[in-house]
């Protein structure tokens, strides 16, 4: 039976758990933007702006979407496109293994808050790797890492 406290872990996940995970599925790709010589823009949420510095904005609505924008990369070919798509992923999957490691060697104890941003950050990363369009020249993270391997073609990056 789905109660009250169920009610307010949702909540919970659905308002800072799931938007920490997209945050870092979004850093992930302004990560390998960075390091393959491109600039970056990230927008966090849609709706009015409420903070903004430099290349990130954080908009009123902040749980919903998230999308990252680049320059043309300095080093630009086929994998490090690649690697600039596969990068959300590897963050998302990466800190839930980062953050087993350290609850297995007791550097952190095991807590509901870790367990659901581990299962969020599994899902996202799942539902990135299907390969859809979604119109108007957007890719998913799987659609796009596909057409780089197989036609060695980048598209314009929005996540």
């Amino acid at each position: 039976m789905f109660g009250l406290t169920d009610f307010i872990g949702f909540l919970w996940a659905f308002l800072l758990i799931y938007p920490v995970v997209s945050i870092v599925h979004t850093l992930g790709h302004a990560f390998f933007v960075r390091v393959f010589g491109g600039k970056f823009k990230v927008e966090i949420g849609r709706g009015k702006v409420i903070f903004q510095r430099e290349s990130f904005t954080i908009h009123r609505m902040y749980f919903l979407d998230s999308y990252v924008d680049y320059t043309p990369l300095k080093w630009s070919n086929h994998i490090t496109h690649f690697f600039v798509h596969a990068g959300g992923v590897v963050f998302n999957l990466g800190t839930t293994f980062l953050l087993n490691y350290l609850i297995a060697n007791g550097y952190l104890e095991p807590k509901s808050i870790f367990e659901r941003y581990s299962y969020f950050s599994i899902w996202f990363a799942t539902f990135a790797l299907l390969p859809v369009e979604y119109g108007k020249g957007r890719y998913s993270d799987g659609l796009a890492m596909y057409l780089i391997l197989r036609h060695k073609k980048w598209p314009r990056y929005l996540d």
